[in-house]
């Protein structure tokens, strides 16, 4: 998989995209200013090849690119694959295309969302062959390998490619570092078609063990004497109910007949009757008492109210009745309202206000005597709801005794049905044993013996190869190969520690590069140096990568480092090799003399894309390697795009 060309599409939907070509299988150098956008080309490869949350950069490329794509080279045909600007922090919606040698970068019109991210890793994890590969994690997780976790071994940033701590693209994120771990066995061809296959060999030798040890414990238990075996099954037979006693002491003798005995006998196993049908009744009848003496405790709790209001109406009106007592207004006789009804002496004038208390006097007597009519009436319907709620108990209660029952009846029916089948089971066995009376002397048991310690041996030595810690011989073995390009590099780079090194390799536990030396191993992190530190971040990746071009692993074969010559070459002094120390500029031409021979040895299987302030024009090679100089007003974004 080689990058083709990378195309921005302006936000306003002007047809022409800005893009940028590469060529695969050769080294590529973007070379230019400072703040021309160089960095953020690792950022948008990352994220059309489906990266979740891409941290570009805010400024000119959010104001002016609606859309980023890729035109990707996959063996004989090519894919094009675009993405929206993540403005919102992270979108999902992707364009994917697949076609042949005439597939190119489309107008701004012809742009569809038709797929999404995980759609984009899935097709292009099958181009590049990445099969369905199960890692199991240590905390317990499962997942399959696909692109994105290939993509890390293939990007190297400007704050990746110099630090001392960290060797691959996000190591620092706990989940891309987890992945990378795990799957670097993978990608090196340590884990996956040749483990599957020693799983599955390891599958089929278990289960002819398996099917071995079965025949010899059987031909074992038929060389022995049967008697043993016949003794138990009369045992068994006596537990199912084939046979009423057994002799003490049970004779050999008397198998033969026993064994026939049970085998003839009539079962005898009582089997509870039971009514089709009852079960739904009994439910039913349930349901519908539940249902009714709910509606009597409904009822009785309304009686229970009625009655409370009763008695504070009552005590209400009492109150008031007591109050007009003293007022003479309750007596018997009635002598009008031109009375005085304290001292019974004529008015001189008729006073309303006596015929009215009076009146009302005579109300609440009326109202009182209702109320103590009722009462009667309430008391009936208490007696009444109370003695049709003890029946509905009682009927409860009859119909649980009676589910119960039948419930009792049901383990009985499956008692008796499994005493069926005891005996049903114990006949079979009787049957089996009465058919083979002799020992098997047709089976080898000394050459079946020989046959299971073979397959136990192979066995054996196949769970070796398939436990984990094969998985991690054969990574350290894969990265020695990759060690030895790392060391002759190195030494050629003229890297510390280098040249006095048995070797320099990458460690599958740290992820980081080891210089190890006679009596001490030596970590990235503990040499110092800007310089060091990106030359051998080169050195490891280009080792790395032609290993995974002559092996064929399922891995992009493209890399890209970004600033490579950023510790000889400061961005805000340099805008030309000119300016650099003879020391200086020669290393920073023996990095990219590194590149330009490893990209010649893999033989147009290698695509390696480096971005730098350096331009060193007068060397051939790299001035050829050019495919873009972002200086005098070129970069990333066109000129003539920011002008609207």
């Amino acid at each position: 998989m080689h990058l083709l060309a990378l195309a921005l599409y302006h936000r306003d939907g002007r047809p022409t995209p800005h893009v940028l070509p590469f060529k695969p299988g050769k080294l590529n150098i973007i070379t230019g200013w400072s703040k021309t956008g160089k960095t953020t080309l690792v950022d948008i490869v990352d994220h059309c090849l489906g990266r979740r949350r891409t941290p570009l950069p805010q400024g000119l490329i959010t104001d002016t690119v609606g859309w980023f794509a890729l035109l990707i080279q996959t063996g004989a045909s090519r894919v094009f694959v675009a993405r929206r600007h993540p403005r919102t922090g992270s979108t999902s919606d992707a364009m994917l295309v697949f076609g042949d040698h005439r597939l190119d970068v489309p107008t701004a019109d012809q742009l569809r969302v038709n797929s999404n991210t995980e759609s984009v890793r899935s097709e292009i994890s099958g181009r590049l062959g990445i099969e369905d590969h199960l890692i199991h994690s240590p905390d317990g997780s499962a997942y399959n390998v696909h692109l994105g976790h290939a993509l890390p071994l293939c990007l190297q940033r400007q704050t990746e490619i110099a630090d001392s701590g960290r060797l691959f693209h996000r190591q620092t994120d706990h989940e891309v570092f987890t992945a990378l771990k795990n799957g670097l066995p993978y990608f090196l061809g340590a884990a996956g078609p040749e483990q599957a296959a020693r799983k599955q060999q390891l599958l089929t030798t278990t289960r002819r063990l398996s099917t071995l040890r079965r025949t010899f414990d059987q031909a074992r238990r038929h060389a022995s004497s049967s008697t043993t075996v016949r003794i138990a099954l009369a045992r068994l037979a006596r537990q199912a109910g084939l046979i009423a006693e057994l002799p003490d002491p049970l004779q050999p003798a008397e198998l033969e007949s026993l064994l026939h005995a049970a085998l003839e006998s009539p079962a005898h196993i009582p089997t509870p009757r039971t009514e089709t049908g009852l079960a739904e009744r009994l439910s039913a009848e349930r349901r519908t008492l539940t249902h009714d003496l709910g509606e009597v405790d409904d009822a009785l709790r309304l009686l229970d109210l009625w009655a409370q209001q009763t008695a504070d109406l009552t005590g209400q009106l009492h109150t008031q009745r007591s109050r007009l007592t003293p007022l003479g207004v309750l007596a018997t006789r009635d002598d009008g309202h031109d009375t005085c009804p304290m001292c019974t002496q004529t008015l001189p004038e008729a006073d309303p206000a006596i015929n009215a208390l009076s009146q009302l006097a005579r109300e609440l007597e009326q109202e009182l005597t209702d109320l103590d009519a009722l009462a009667p009436a309430r008391e009936q319907s208490r007696r009444t709801l109370t003695a049709e709620r003890e029946q509905l108990i009682r009927r409860v209660r009859e119909n649980a005794v009676a589910e119960q029952a039948l419930r009792d009846n049901n383990r009985a029916l499956r008692r008796a049905q499994d005493q069926r089948e005891q005996q049903a089971l114990v006949r079979g066995r009787i049957l089996q044993a009465l058919q083979h009376p002799v020992a098997d002397d047709t089976v080898d048991l000394s050459a079946l013996r020989r046959e299971i310690d073979r397959l136990e041996e192979i066995r054996r030595d196949l769970q070796h190869h398939v436990d984990q810690d094969d998985i991690a011989a054969e990574t350290e073995i894969r990265l020695g190969d990759v060690a030895r390009n790392m060391t002759a590099w190195a030494r050629e780079l003229g890297l510390e520690h280098a040249d006095t090194a048995d070797d320099v390799r990458i460690s599958p536990t740290t992820l980081n590069v080891v210089v190890r030396t006679s009596g001490r191993r030596i970590p990235l992190d503990q040499i110092g140096s800007a310089d060091n530190w990106i030359g051998y971040h080169l050195v490891a990746h280009l080792a790395l990568h032609l290993y995974f071009v002559e092996h064929q692993r399922p891995v992009p074969h493209f890399i890209m480092f970004d600033q490579p010559s950023q510790a000889f070459f400061p961005e805000e002094h340099v805008h030309d090799a000119a300016t650099l120390e003879d020391a200086d500029l020669q290393a920073v031409r023996a990095y990219y003399r590194l590149m330009h021979k490893v990209v010649a040895q893999a033989e147009g299987r290698l695509q390696v894309i480096a971005t730098d302030h350096a331009h060193l024009a007068s060397t051939p090679w790299f001035r050829h390697a050019v495919v873009a100089n972002w200086r005098d007003g070129d970069a990333l974004v066109p000129a003539h795009w920011l002008a609207h």
